[in-house]
């Protein structure tokens, strides 16, 4: 294809590409980045995502060459065809379109479905708020890296980039259209339930218009002491252009009347509030009317003295204003020498990304509204009117400062093994029988503890463990940076390009390596996001494996806040597999066939649809067949198609999937054995299950991967099998306790949408609260 024929590229840029030789998408494709930032009107991040997106486009032109082929084989009734069908089964195209929900209008669905969680009654009035808070922190985070990428990919002329058969501009409407309703809805819940609600418990955002002498006398001391010496505000002129607007940063447009200190007309001011500032401010006591805890938004101050920062000259209005960037990092990977110099680099201009979405004031005249539009070169359906503080998210930092437990979920202890109550060896303990850990019903502690014995023991010569988030004053990295000191071989595998974590990840990697520590960053090209520990202690003779393996990060915060399984094992054929792996990871050299472990890339998909075709083979041969599934997104289509494959065959599945879900259930003739539910309550659920049936000889697996392409495809992931009977006996009584959850539980109908189960008694079932009373105590 030439350039010419590719939408979205500008004149000027084919002819500067044309006088360097780049004249076909594929020439595009196979440019040097750096040959293309010495051209004029290029620098690295736009060469970086035109060479993306011209690769995508010859990856896309190749697929409907395919395509066309298997068209004509089919016309021509090729014996051939019907072995490359694409998922077709008899008259049935399982490739379809019609057979897939688009991914991203599934993200929205999810993000409503956490949205609805603010208006159920008897949860606890600050978790509402907080429910309220994620709907918007998850929103934000979809336009950052989802909606931008397509908007990259719609600029370029893509056209089909999903099963669902949707091009990124048809995706991009629909995105916009229920986006701008979840937007209203958000506000109008924080304006007419939250704020109403909060209020009659004594919990006030404080409006300028309800303040009384005092505390705008409070109010102005603030501003004038602790925000006034800080903001910097900016008269638009040819001398100070509109400035640079850091991503999702906080801004207020003013327009202005007349002279400023040089005898000038200026009509348009910026000011920016630094991050540094709270967005919500506690009112003293002294000031309160209604209790201890009145607050005032960040916003509402500003507004109320802007006057002061624009000394002689008249305010004529104020309005805030948020852009939201693409937040995407890119790196040529065959160009990268050092990847954590590459991402130190890159994180630099994350916050100064292209413009995705701009959020206003609804108050804002339209034509400052026309003026900032044009200044991000936005367009109208990427407008947002809100009617409230333009980063809702925020309003979460109230949660704990307000001391009403009442209010919140009741607190919990979390469970401990019997096994390892009393202090034992847990050396002991893991090598006497498996362990099973769900969190965070059952505490991480001795997770914790087993790196700290290690770390003691003088019998302990090597820990390995990969780190993919770990959150700030780390338990775990304490301890592996004692053993490094004590002389032990540690060899931690950290993945630099964990999402929104890769600062950190950063800085940990750099503490790590000053302590002694071996440190590698994975395989560039394929994220690490697999969960393993491997501890070799020297008993005797020999050398035992002890290992940890779960479904979640070695994160101690978030074990608190999702649900995980983690496997503690002495099996030694399992810790010989994880030895093996972080061998790969460290020398890149082949693993080889492993005894019981799936790894991803290599051998978790093919396996996974192998047991699907076997599930297949046991109902058509009258024996049981059921599959069970609890992951956090569906999408990848082979696995769909398998899942539709054998649901046409009689095979019963129940998928358990919180977020997105490209599968449709309950289409006649192909998916009517498929029942798809996603849970969402206090916690959110992160553990990823496979169980099959396997003619009554079930088959478990606990894993760190989700039915996607990323996760098949282009990260390393480990699955490992549960053999104790015991404890896969306990996996599935949790399986079926979601199953049968009629509170917190959201069925998928096969138009995309979700509807609560009609609970079968007026208590109903809510298998996180269960399973709390269940597991907290010890077990």
């Amino acid at each position: 294809m030439i350039i010419n024929q590719v939408k979205g590229i500008t004149k000027s840029t084919r002819t500067i590409l044309a006088e360097h030789g780049i004249f076909s998408v594929e020439e595009l494709a196979n440019a040097d980045a750096e040959q293309l930032v010495k051209m004029a009107g290029f620098n690295k991040a736009k060469a970086m995502r035109m060479i993306r997106a011209a690769k995508y486009l010859v990856g896309d032109m190749e697929k409907a060459s395919g395509a066309r082929r298997l068209l004509d084989k089919r016309a021509e009734g090729s014996a051939e065809a019907g072995s490359e069908g694409e998922g077709a089964v008899g008259s049935i195209d399982l490739s379809d379109g019609q057979l897939y929900i688009n991914r991203e209008l599934s993200f929205l669905e999810f993000n409503r479905r956490v949205l609805e969680q603010a208006k159920v009654e008897h949860t606890p009035l600050l978790e509402r708020l907080n429910f309220l808070s994620i709907s918007c922190s998850n929103l934000d985070e979809f336009f950052e890296v989802r909606t931008a990428g397509l908007i990259q990919l719609a600029d370029l002329g893509a056209t089909q980039t999903e099963p669902d058969s949707l091009a990124p501009q048809e995706t991009l409407a629909a995105i916009s259209a229920r986006a701008h309703e979840l937007v209203a809805e958000q506000y109008r819940v924080l304006n007419q339930v939250m704020l109403p609600l909060l209020a009659e418990q004594g919990i006030r955002f404080v409006r300028r218009s309800e303040w009384n002498p005092s505390q705008h006398a409070w109010l102005k001391k603030y501003f004038e002491e602790e925000l006034l010496p800080i903001l910097s505000p900016i008269g638009l002129d040819p001398a100070h252009p509109f400035p640079r607007i850091l991503n999702k940063s906080l801004n207020f447009i003013v327009p202005l009347s007349g002279k400023d200190a040089f005898g000038r007309d200026i009509t348009l001011a910026i000011v920016q509030a630094p991050r540094a500032l709270p967005r919500i401010i506690q009112l003293p006591q002294g000031e309160t009317e209604s209790g201890p805890y009145d607050f005032v938004f960040l916003s509402s101050i500003i507004h109320a003295f802007v006057d002061d920062l624009f000394y002689g000259m008249k305010v004529r209005g104020c309005y805030q204003f948020r852009v939201t960037r693409n937040s995407e990092m890119y790196l040529d990977e065959e160009e990268v020498d050092d990847l954590l110099r590459a991402l130190e680099g890159e994180l630099s201009t994350r916050n100064y990304g292209d413009e995705v979405r701009l959020e206003v004031a609804d108050n804002c005249p339209d034509e400052i509204v026309e003026f900032l539009l044009s200044q991000f070169g936005l367009t109208e359906d990427r407008l947002y009117r809100v009617d409230g503080p333009v980063n809702l998210s925020r309003t979460r930092e109230v949660y704990d400062l307000i001391d009403r437990p009442d209010l919140k979920y009741p607190l919990f202890t979390a469970g401990f093994p019997g096994q390892l109550a009393g202090g034992r060896d847990i050396f002991e303990a893991i090598k006497k029988q498996d362990i099973l850990l769900h969190h965070p019903y059952e505490s991480f502690t001795p997770v914790i503890e087993l790196i700290r014995q290690a770390a003691d023991d003088p019998h302990v010569v090597a820990i390995k463990q990969t780190l993919y988030r770990t959150g700030p004053n780390s338990p775990i990295v304490d301890v592996l940076l004692k053993a490094a000191r004590a002389g032990k071989e540690v060899t931690v595998v950290v993945e630099l390009r964990a999402r929104f974590d890769e600062k950190a990840n950063i800085s940990l990697a750099t503490r790590l390596q000053e302590a002694g520590v071996q440190v590698v960053y994975g395989i560039v090209g394929y994220k690490t996001h697999a969960k393993m520990l491997l501890i070799l202690r020297r008993e005797g003779r020999h050398l035992r494996y002890y290992t940890h393996l779960s479904t979640g990060n070695y994160h101690p915060r978030t074990t608190r806040l999702y649900t995980d399984y983690g496997l503690l094992t002495a099996d030694q054929e399992l810790g010989e597999d994880i030895r093996r792996v972080f061998v790969q990871l460290t020398s890149l050299g082949k693993v080889g066939r492993l005894n019981k472990l799936l790894q991803s890339p290599f051998t978790l998909h093919q396996t996974l649809l192998k047991k699907i075709d076997r599930e297949i083979e046991h109902a058509l041969a009258g024996r049981p067949a059921r599959i069970i599934i609890k992951v956090n997104s569906v999408a990848e289509p082979q696995l769909i198609q398998a899942l539709y494959r054998a649901s046409m065959a009689g095979v019963e599945i129940k998928l358990i999937v919180r977020g997105i879900c490209c599968l449709r259930p309950g289409i006649p003739g192909v998916s009517e054995n498929i029942e798809v539910r996603s849970i969402i309550g206090r916690f959110l659920e992160h553990s990823r299950v496979y169980w099959f049936e396997n003619g009554g000889h079930p088959e478990v697996y606990l894993t760190s991967a989700d039915f996607l392409p990323r996760n098949m495809f282009r990260r390393v992931e480990i699955c490992f099998p549960i053999e104790n009977k015991k404890l896969a006996d306990r996996i599935r009584a949790d399986l079926d306790l979601y199953l049968r959850d009629d509170s917190q539980a959201w069925l998928l109908a096969s138009d995309g949408s979700y509807q609560r189960p009609q609970p079968d008694n007026p208590r109903g079932i809510q298998a996180q609260s269960v399973l709390l009373e269940q597991l907290k105590k010890v077990s």
